[in-house]
């Protein structure tokens, strides 16, 4: 692989060179960059070292932005005010008042001076001027006020994008840190550390993987998740999303020279740059159908500019899907692109119906004006026509148009306008960023509102404030010395090793503040709570990189675990798990007891742990999650240890993941917000029913809704887990049906242990319901992945 000439010394690969590599896909992609030597090698021709990245010094970074380009790709040029004035002015009704004002004006011109020697006329005839230019000062208003109305709102939501964009943060490694960085100043060659949840912002070359499976859908249009690996396909490529576990990328591609970029280049989202950085290949035709959607998601507002996917906008920036075999039809798209909000629509409709009164008034009143002026002029008195009668002709013309702009009532809908976007003002000052103008008027309708609990409904601070270990339930965080030493020495593994090494506890900025929560909320909570034992998990985790797993069984909604293989000192593995606490102890086989000893923990034995601490804990309001491990070594020498002759097969999780030793349990708190239950009355108050979804146990997700004040003592409800909500609302072939949600939805306050899809299923049976004339409006809060990173709507 040749480099680019001009390629400056330290870089041994040019753009094009990367740019190529990149359209590679599958095991012809692991191939190549075997060719090329390796991902090592990769990162040696572009500077980077691939554990402690990029340096980080400036220079070397604006260097890389001018040779590889800057992560950005540059939004379609503004319009300006002359354009907006120019579509304003297009309007029907206003052309034809400029055209009947210059007729007037004309006709009173050739009337005054082909009169010569008549000197005596009437002032109004005289003056007649007069309503030809008021008629062209008032069109000059009228467009003076649309265009400056669209200029500001553009600029409003150019800003708000600009807001959104720059929030937007991405983990990268630089000078052996782990920095959170604004998604803009990723450049080629950083090292980017990838976890479930992301969507990618640039492309890049897997260095290191963990049951990593990718969404690739809005590039290719396939639903199904592709598993990524260093062996098999390790393209990833922006724009796509993480749907299963956890790596480390060198950074291939930015901005306008990423797969996704490349495709917003190619269909004229960045014009300006196509013909800076075309490729020097021939890329495939684009369908005419394709550019249509661009052009609508542009004037949206929807930049490619990618973000971390917990953030929506996240959604935001994601490329339009381009299915090979499925154009989109030519009359969707345009119906799509003049969408109504429901209040436009009904505006639209009572125009229509005045405009036709309206007009039918207009008509006749042009009418009656002409026969009358005729049958006075010509019939009664007799007179001759006159080029002076013309002006009067045009003057009833006018006055008919006059009474037909009168009748529509044009400034509503700009009221309406100027009324929302006021109300979208004063929402960002509340930090409330809404992206369209008429989500006010959605939420304005609002009869139901199905809320996350984490990060919506509670501050998504996590603290563990109760512990049980050997038997011991603690209401302080124990000290390390406190417990016995080879406990103590597994349950900080068992914490530092089994989270996310994305997720990390920082010392506040400024004296007195609470330290800072970096990733995943609830494993800094426990990572917390490895500091308040005493103990620094930095140290742990630079003794067993992520480099060492044998294997990592990542998050996700279903398994609602997290496990990682580690190798053992002296031969073996080791297994560390995490998660919710009843469903980790129903995979236990033995418990660290009193003085530490290894006890065996059967049904009975659980079931009383569970109803003697763990429901207290979540009476108490408090998550729950259990820390447990197992052993595989070449020799038996515990209760808890599996013999294992050879590797076990990691493939087979239900077998590696059973008869485990709990270590631990946990009840971590997230504090209900302030604000919360006054704004729970508020609209409780106004008729909105207030539900809480969310991943939570039952109880736990009782109390919170308690103290929230979704439900009250003597109300009639339903508090129900998401496998009893399936049961209740689908038939025997397991369709859902609506006539069974119905019977659910209208007591149902809490779901808990739910997922996305229940989520989903539950908001579109109350929008479909018909058990309500009223048809039901439900704004859905928190991001559905059961994180509750923030709140939409």
């Amino acid at each position: 692989m040749a480099s680019d000439e001009g390629l400056p010394s330290q870089f041994g690969i040019g753009l094009g060179d990367l740019r190529d590599l990149m359209e590679i896909r599958g095991i012809e992609a692991q191939e190549k960059v075997a060719e090329v030597g390796g991902t090592q090698e990769i990162c040696r021709r572009l500077a980077s070292s691939p554990i402690n990245g990029l340096t980080g010094s400036k220079a070397d970074l604006e260097l890389r932005r001018q040779v590889y380009g800057a992560n950005v790709i540059p939004p379609k040029p503004p319009k300006t005010f002359l354009m907006l004035m120019w579509e304003a002015i297009q309007d029907v009704t206003l052309i034809i008042l400029q055209v009947a004002a210059l007729v007037s004006l004309i006709l009173w011109l050739v009337t005054k001076y082909s009169s010569g020697d008549d000197h005596d006329e009437e002032d109004d005839e005289e003056h007649g001027w007069i309503d030809s230019v008021a008629i062209l000062v008032s069109v000059v208003v009228v467009v003076l006020v649309t265009a400056f109305n669209d200029y500001t709102k553009e600029r409003q939501f150019r800003g708000l994008q600009s807001r959104i964009e720059g929030e937007h943060n991405f983990c990268v490694i630089r000078g052996g840190e782990v920095r959170q960085i604004p998604v803009s100043e990723i450049v080629v060659g950083d090292i980017c550390q990838i976890k479930y949840g992301d969507l990618l912002p640039a492309d890049g070359i897997l260095l290191q993987s963990n049951d990593l499976k990718i969404d690739e859908s809005s590039l290719t249009g396939e639903s199904d998740h592709v598993k990524k690996s260093e062996n098999t396909d390790p393209m990833v490529l922006s724009g796509t999303h993480v749907m299963e576990g956890s790596g480390k990328i060198v950074v291939t591609a930015v901005g306008i020279n990423s797969q996704s970029g490349i495709i917003f280049a190619l269909l004229g989202a960045a014009a300006e740059e196509t013909e800076k950085e075309k490729p020097k290949k021939n890329k495939e035709p684009v369908k005419p159908e394709t550019p249509r959607v661009m052009k609508r998601d542009e004037e949206a507002g929807m930049r490619p500019v990618i973000s971390n996917s917990h953030q929506t906008a996240v959604r935001d920036g994601r490329p339009p899907p381009i299915p090979e075999e499925a154009p989109i039809p030519k009359e969707k798209v345009e119906d799509k692109g003049h969408e109504k909000s429901v209040l436009q629509a009904k505006l639209t409709k009572l125009a229509i119906q005045i405009g036709y009164a309206g007009t039918a008034i207009a008509v006749l009143t042009v009418v009656i004006m002409f026969v009358r002026f005729s049958v006075l002029t010509y019939v009664i008195d007799g007179k001759e026509w006159h080029i002076k009668d013309a002006q009067k002709f045009v003057t009833f013309i006018i006055t008919g148009i006059t009474v037909l702009v009168v009748a529509v009532p044009e400034g509503l809908p700009l009221a309406v306008t100027l009324s929302l976007a006021y109300s979208v003002k004063k929402m960002m000052k509340d930090n409330n960023l809404v992206r369209h103008l008429d989500a006010c008027e959605t939420m304005g309708n609002a009869t139901a509102i199905c809320s996350d609990k984490t990060g919506t409904l509670t501050t998504n601070r996590m603290t563990v404030v109760q512990s049980y270990v050997c038997g011991s339930n603690r209401k302080t965080t124990p000290n390390y010395g406190d417990l016995p030493p080879h406990v103590a020495d597994v349950l900080v593994h068992a914490i530092a090793v089994n989270c996310a090494y994305t997720s990390r506890v920082l010392p506040p900025d400024n004296p007195g503040e609470l330290p800072k929560q970096v990733g995943n909320k609830t494993e800094c909570a426990l990572l917390g709570f490895i500091r308040d034992m005493g103990k620094d998990f930095g140290q742990i985790r630079d003794r067993i990189p992520e480099e060492s797993f044998t294997r990592v069984y990542t998050f996700n909604s279903v398994r609602k675990s997290m496990s990682t293989v580690i190798p053992r000192q002296g031969g073996g593995y080791r297994l560390f798990t995490k998660g919710a606490s009843e469903m980790i102890l129903k995979k236990c086989a033995y418990v660290y007891g009193k003085d530490g000893k290894i006890e065996k923990f059967p049904r009975e034995s659980q079931d009383r742990l569970v109803s003697d601490i763990i429901e207290p804990m979540a009476c108490d309001g408090l998550r729950t999650i259990a820390v447990a491990y197992k052993d595989f070594v070449p020799h038996k020498a515990e209760e808890n240890e599996v013999l294992s002759e050879g590797d076990p097969n990691w493939d087979d999780e239900d077998n590696i993941v059973k008869d485990l030793t709990c270590v631990c349990i946990v009840g971590i708190e997230d504090p209900v917000r302030p604000e919360v239950p006054d704004a729970i009355k508020k609209c409780q108050r106004a008729g909105i029913t207030v539900r809480m979804v969310t991943g939570d146990n039952v109880n736990t997700a009782r109390s919170i809704a308690q103290k929230c004040g979704i439900v009250k003592p003597g109300d009639e409800y339903l508090i129900l887990e998401g496998k009893e909500f399936n049961q209740r609302i689908r038939d025997s072939n397991g369709e859902v049906q609506q006539h069974l949600i119905d019977k659910v939805w209208p007591k149902l306050r809490v779901l808990a242990r739910s997922s996305p899809t229940d989520k989903y299923t539950l908001v579109k049976g109350i929008i479909d319901s018909k058990v309500n004339e009223n048809r039901e409006v439900v704004a859905v809060t928190g991001d559905g992945t059961n994180d509750g990173k923030f709140s939409s709507s």
